[in-house]
């Protein structure tokens, strides 16, 4: 069992606990902390967890064998250099980083000291998503040519004032830092790494945040993946992956149902489609055992540096297409 703690103890920070506290043998969260402690102490009492005043007496607690930061985008590189230093192993919400200079110096951190590195991209764990890349790597779907995700939360049209997601230097570009980047991560594990995009993004109902982001990636493969995101509606996460061969898909408004359609032999007829039902399972208990696993050595975390640095490459490049309105190419 990984003794861990938590840093950052907002809503998304006690979704991580709630996924695996008393409900996985593998990990266990031990410690907390948090900026907002009053907001945080009965949460902690109830998971029996021990809330810390400062990052320090987590850090140096021999007890303590990982830290999960949930902590604002701009403080990751300093919090996984800490960690890092300390010889915890680390796992941190996404995005990784805000640019890669960043993302690469927290690495490098992390290679130095021997620790295992994570990053909650829960997504990419879900079975309905696997069921996709089977048929990628396998060739069911054929050839590739496009590929199409949406994910939508209302979550933009209730965010307070006071939340630091309202800061544009912390969530560039709309939707992305909450949304979009769990699809450009998705698109590079089933499609591989990105030549070229373009984004156009806009603020139509959020009070606070630019709220509707639309992008488009060219892969170097040459697919295309065209991403929709909004926070400003109701939830939804799909996705679908496009071949000579078929249509693989998650269903609306989970990733719970997969469907695989196959070209039939009459050209406006599709064929009998294939479903998986994956109903019930939790992707951030998913991704937490994951690290944990990666911890005990058990298996490496299938994220690896090179798509981290290379994801938080393609997101800077969306910024930049963003404010420029621009085709970018990815460094």
């Amino acid at each position: 069992m990984i003794r861990a703690a938590i840093v950052g103890l907002g809503w998304w920070g006690k979704t991580v606990v709630d996924a695996v506290q008393g409900k996985s043998d593998k990990i266990a969260f031990v410690a907390g902390g948090t900026r907002t402690r009053a907001k945080a102490e009965e949460f902690c009492r109830d998971k029996k967890i021990d809330l810390r005043d400062d990052l320090d007496s987590i850090l140096n607690d021999p007890n303590i064998d990982a830290v999960v930061y949930t902590t604002p985008h701009s403080r990751h590189e300093e919090h996984i250099k800490r960690a890092a230093q300390a010889g915890k192993h680390v796992c941190v919400e996404k995005p990784f980083t805000l640019n890669v200079a960043s993302a690469r110096a927290a690495i490098d951190a992390v290679k130095k000291a021997g620790v295992v590195l994570g990053v909650d991209f829960q997504r990419r764990f879900h079975p309905s998503v696997g069921e996709i890349r089977k048929r990628v790597r396998d060739g069911s779907l054929g050839t590739l040519s496009f590929c199409v995700g949406e994910v939508a939360t209302p979550s933009g049209l209730a965010l307070p004032k006071e939340s630091w997601r309202t800061n544009p230097e912390e969530t560039p570009a709309g939707a992305m830092t909450g949304l979009g980047v769990h699809l450009v991560d998705g698109f590079i594990d089933l499609c591989g790494e990105v030549d070229e995009v373009y984004c156009v993004n806009t603020r139509r109902a959020a009070p606070l945040v630019d709220d509707t982001t639309v992008f488009t990636m060219k892969h170097k493969n040459g697919v295309i993946s065209t991403n929709y995101c909004t926070l400003a509606s109701a939830a939804s996460y799909c996705i679908a992956v496009f071949g000579t061969r078929g249509i693989a898909e998650t269903m609306r408004p989970s990733l719970d149902t997969f469907r695989f359609i196959p070209v039939s032999d009459k050209p406006h007829v599709a064929g009998q489609p294939e479903i998986i039902e994956n109903k019930g399972f939790n992707p951030v208990q998913a991704v937490m055992e994951a690290f944990a696993a990666a911890v005990q050595g058990e298996a490496p975390f299938p994220i690896t540096h090179d798509q981290i640095i290379h994801g938080v490459a393609v997101f800077e490049a969306i910024v930049k297409s963003a404010k420029t309105g621009q085709p970018v190419k990815v460094a």
